[in-house]
């Protein structure tokens, strides 16, 4: 099928790059040292992909995903890197045969695993990022207590989120550094065999973690492109222009696609049209202006500025080469 024959707005995976993005995450991070998130794809068969690649370890986000992704067969190894009151849903899936380990910050979180049947978890750490986390000085405590309730705990956890984008690398390197001192220090009161953490704007300078949480990396963004990352944009947004205005005096002209901000996440910002600059978003429209004017009826690919919340508002996404549509994959791991 040609891309003109979809409904807009519609997903699309260039599957060239993406297959490059793969592949080169895969030789810079091999087997273990990759557990891909899934939440910035939130789609099995793209998972699989990232299997196929070695990586067969999984970090999730919520509940939902970890669900999708044993229910698919890819439940090997999942980490829900995220606190959860109610566990019940997971025990389940470890009753199933999936393996589940679950982030814990304190003795709610660590009772939440009990009682949901998950035997297995992280002790996540605050390491900089005002988010979830325990403080280092006090993980080693948690894991006793964890252990003692009969939890087996594999490792710690520590995110430096707020480090991913930063657009100076030597920077970024040396918080990297900072942060990432605060999580050996409190591994060391924890043991375990697990030291997890970083994204992709960090895959290369987290060398503290023993795996790296990374899940952008596989269609990109223009945020994380902006950062200096060396993957390739995958992801487009396919619209189709709805409404031309000729320039008319002092007042230049503009065109409307039938993307807007059900189509994007836009905490990053305005998404991007190549050779245009777009002047606002609203629910189903986005306004721009080109170099080169578009006719009405005309299909434009826009570029998304933050990738997970963009995937998580489309039903499927459709991979192409060129302008043909070579597979249509479900975002099947929506919801909570």
């Amino acid at each position: 099928m040609h891309v003109d024959a979809l409904t807009t707005p519609a997903l699309l995976v260039d599957a060239a790059a993406l297959e490059a993005n793969l592949a080169d995450m895969a030789a810079l991070l091999p087997g273990p040292r990759l557990r891909p998130h899934v939440k910035a794809h939130k789609t099995t068969e793209l998972a699989r992909r990232q299997a196929a690649h070695g990586h067969t370890g999984f970090t999730c986000a919520t509940v939902r995903e970890v669900e999708g992704m044993a229910a698919a067969g890819l439940g090997a190894d999942l980490l829900l890197a995220n606190e959860v009151l109610d566990a019940r849903r997971l025990g389940a899936v470890v009753r199933s045969g999936a393996r589940v380990t679950l982030a814990i910050d304190s003795e709610q979180t660590l009772r939440a695993a009990v009682d949901g049947g998950v035997r297995e978890v992280l002790i996540d750490v605050n390491i900089g990022l005002p988010r979830c986390g325990i403080t280092p000085a006090r993980a080693g405590a948690l894991a006793d207590a964890a252990r003692a309730a009969g939890l087996t705990v594999r490792g710690v956890m520590g995110y430096e989120g707020h480090l991913q984008m930063l657009p100076d690398q030597a920077e970024r390197a040396r918080l990297t550094t900072e942060c990432t001192d605060r999580l050996r220090a409190a591994h060391a009161d924890v043991g375990g065999g697990i030291v997890s953490g970083g994204g992709t704007g960090t895959h290369a300078l987290n060398t503290a973690c023993t795996e790296i949480q990374a899940g952008s990396y596989a269609l990109m963004d223009t945020a994380y492109t902006a950062a200096g990352l060396p993957f390739r944009q995958a992801l487009t947004v396919l619209s189709t222009v709805v409404s031309t205005t000729a320039p008319d005096g002092d007042m230049p002209g503009w065109a409307v696609a039938d993307a807007g901000l059900k189509a994007f996440g836009m905490d990053h910002g305005n998404p991007t049209v190549p050779g245009g600059n777009v002047w606002f978003c609203a629910d189903e429209h986005l306004v721009f202006a080109a170099d080169t004017p578009p006719a009405t009826g005309d299909r434009v690919r826009i570029v998304p500025a933050h990738v997970d919340p963009t995937v998580a508002l489309h039903e499927r996404m459709h991979v192409v080469e060129g302008d043909r549509v070579v597979d249509t994959w479900a975002v099947d791991l929506r919801g909570w």
